[in-house]
C-alpha cells in the first residue's frame, strides 16, 4: 500500500481569490512506513504574485525569497509522475485538493483526483473521532503526544513529517490484530504455526449473545467509516456455521 503524506503553503486562504501555491511537499510511505528520507519532494515555488499578509505571517516565505524559483508548471511533471497512483493523506484535504485542482486546470491537467488513487482526510477522521474538540495539526501533535518544537512557521515539509506522525497514531488500532497475533506466539511460518496449534489444548469458545453480537458489529461499522472501507478485523471474522457447512 503506497500512501503519501502531502502539504502545500498558499498565497492565501481562499484559491476563489486568484491565490496560489507556493509551497509543496509529499513524503511517501509503503505499508505503513516512511520510505528513505530521499523518497519524498519538496519544492518552493514562485507564486507569480504576493502573499496575503495574514499567508505571510503563517508560513514566512516572501515575495524576494520565491522570485528565483521555479513555477508551478516547472514542476508538474515531476509532482504528478511522485503522487501517481498512490493515496493521498492530507489534513483539511478540501484545502489543499482546491488549490491542486486549480494549478493543474490552468495547465489543462485536469485534476488531482485523475492521478491518484483516492484521498483521506485526517481533519475529517479526526473530527469523527474527537467532536467538538481542536483538532489542527497542532492540537493533534500535542493529544498523541508528538513532539512538534521544531515548528516554529507553517512549512509544507515538516508539516507532512508530523501528520505522517498523526496518521499513523489515529489509525493504529488497524494493526492490533497482527500485533495479538504475533505476541501470542505466531511466527509467521504457516506449518510451524499450525503445528504449534494443533498441539494446543481445545479452547471453550463462547458465543456471543444477540446483543453482544449487534454491539461488535456497530463498532466494526465505526472502524470502517474511519478507515474507509473494510477494517482489518473484517478478514479475521469467522465464517458462521452455515457458511461453514457450505465449504
Amino acid at each position: 500500500m503506497r500512501q503519501i503524506i502531502l502539504d502545500t503553503e498558499t498565497t492565501g486562504l481562499r484559491v476563489e481569490d486568484g491565490n496560489r501555491i507556493l509551497e509543496i511537499a509529499a513524503v511517501e510511505m509503503i505499508d505503513r512506513k516512511l520510505s528513505a528520507p530521499e523518497r519524498h519532494l519538496h519544492r518552493y515555488i514562485n507564486p507569480e504574485r504576493d502573499s496575503e499578509e495574514g499567508a505571510l505571517n503563517v508560513h514566512g516565505l516572501t515575495t524576494e525569497f520565491l522570485a528565483d524559483k521555479p513555477k508551478f508548471a516547472d514542476i508538474v511533471d515531476e509532482f504528478l509522475q511522485f503522487v501517481a497512483g498512490a493515496e493521498l493523506i492530507i489534513h483539511n484535504a478540501p484545502f489543499d485538493v482546491g488549490f491542486l485542482d486549480e494549478e493543474l486546470g490552468r495547465l489543462g491537467r485536469g485534476r488531482i483526483g485523475d492521478y491518484v488513487a483516492g484521498v483521506v482526510d485526517t481533519l475529517k477522521m479526526a473530527k469523527d473521532n474527537f467532536p467538538g474538540k481542536r483538532n489542527s495539526l497542532d492540537a493533534l501533535c500535542d493529544r498523541y503526544e508528538i513532539d512538534r518544537s521544531g515548528r516554529t512557521l507553517h512549512g509544507a515539509l515538516i508539516d507532512c513529517e508530523l501528520l505522517s506522525e498523526v496518521y499513523l497514531a489515529m489509525t493504529r488500532g488497524q494493526d492490533s490484530l497482527l500485533i495479538d497475533f504475533l505476541a501470542d506466539g505466531g511466527s509467521g511460518d504457516p506449518v510451524a504455526d499450525a503445528a504449534r496449534r494443533a498441539a494446543r489444548k481445545p479452547r471453550i469458545v463462547t458465543r456471543p449473545n444477540a446483543e453482544e453480537a449487534a454491539e461488535h458489529a456497530a463498532y466494526l461499522d465505526e472502524l470502517d467509516k474511519i478507515v474507509k472501507g473494510d477494517c482489518l478485523w473484517r478478514s479475521y471474522e469467522p465464517k458462521s456455521v452455515t457458511e461453514a457447512e457450505a465449504a
